[in-house]
């Protein structure tokens, strides 16, 4: 069975523009390497990570939300429709195996924040999170220093910054062998 990543990304982000193709590249390395995509399942940079994944024989698999009554993007080839964005974010979370965050606003900052959480009050096992780009590189390094101070090391360490897709795909191969 293939392992499942997680992909937390924008609503935002056309083709075209930076963010799309990073995270249409991402995708494309994720399907190559054999990972089955999870995401958001709408537009954005969470349709340029499906189309990617699909494009090059991957799966991906699209959590929405009921109320929303907005279809999944075209390039996802499972639906799962939940009825709470609370249940949403838990089902992406169960879901994975591994996460990669892409740059986003505060639902992305919601969904890292939820995985590292997780990890950090041992709610669940050991997943490898990977922060794609310098983006979150101030947030992260603030709730390690935090983590650090509070003599949580492992949990200060729960997060990896990825400087390409490539290093990204490396990170969560390694990790999940």
């Amino acid at each position: 069975m293939r392992h499942v990543i997680t992909v937390f990304g924008s609503a935002q982000g056309l083709p075209g523009e930076k963010d799309y193709a990073e995270a249409e590249s991402l995708g494309a390395a994720l399907a190559r390497a054999h990972f089955t995509i999870c995401n958001g399942g709408y537009g954005g940079t969470m349709e340029a990570a499906a189309k990617g994944a699909q494009k090059n024989g991957g799966t991906t698999i699209g959590v929405t939300i009921k109320t929303l009554k907005i279809s999944s993007n075209p390039w996802i080839t499972k639906t799962v429709a939940m009825p709470t964005l609370i249940e949403r974010l838990q089902k992406l979370v169960d879901l994975g195996d591994g996460y990669v965050v892409l740059r986003g606003g505060t639902g992305t900052l919601l969904e890292l924040a939820l995985v590292w959480e997780l990890l950090a009050k041992h709610l669940m096992p050991p997943k490898p999170i990977v922060c794609l780009g310098t983006f979150w590189g101030p947030v992260v390094a603030t709730m390690r220093e935090q983590l650090k101070g509070e003599g949580r090391l492992a949990a200060a360490d729960a997060v990896t910054i990825a400087d390409s897709v490539d290093a990204c795909v490396t990170i969560l191969t390694d990790a999940l062998r």
